[in-house]
């Protein structure tokens, strides 16, 4: 049409994209990814970058799958606030709100596809974290080893093991 001179105008409708946004109370500035992979090998690599985008994200997910990729979203964006929209602008319409760290996964199988909200990333917590781990780290590692200094840590703390190590590794040689 554009290449022809054929003048278009847009008919505005439903968007499960905007509805979902405008219901979750984030940040208006996201990231529409649409569905992730399905693959676990390729799922991991997509959300290792996204989970370090600030603004909030959204996704398009089969219902069937939720708890599948809710344990995904519990490891790449640990400390975020979710919205999982069913039915949007429909009689059933559902809205599930919770914090990544703390959702449970579904018992009950859910049906048709969900619109998932993922809020932006909170800069300011992510440094707070790092000086309370670093603070924990020096206190244990006075008392315990490497090893169990980490394990102590991460009963506690919901981040990446290998940061944590790298941390407190850091701290120790720090000392000697």
């Amino acid at each position: 049409c554009i290449e022809n001179g054929i003048q278009i105008s847009p008919i505005p409708g439903v968007s499960s994209i905007t509805s979902a946004m405008s219901a979750s109370g984030f940040r208006d500035q996201f990231l529409f990814y649409g569905f992730l992979p399905k693959k676990e090998n390729e799922l991991e690599k997509v959300l290792s970058v996204l989970s370090q985008v600030t603004f909030s994200q959204i996704f398009f997910i089969p219902a069937l799958k939720i708890n599948f990729y809710l344990k995904f979203f519990k490891k790449y964006f640990s400390g975020r606030k979710l919205l999982i929209a069913k039915e949007l602008t429909k009689i059933h319409e559902t809205f599930f709100r919770e914090s990544i760290d703390e959702i449970k996964l579904f018992k009950n199988q859910l049906k048709g596809e969900l619109t998932i909200v993922i809020s932006e990333k909170d800069l300011k917590k992510k440094i707070l974290d790092k000086e309370k781990i670093v603070n924990k780290a020096k206190k244990y590692l006075k008392k315990y080893s490497l090893k169990d200094t980490v394990d102590l840590i991460l009963e506690t703390e919901k981040i990446n093991r290998k940061k944590v190590y790298g941390l407190c590794l850091k701290i120790k040689n720090e000392k000697n």
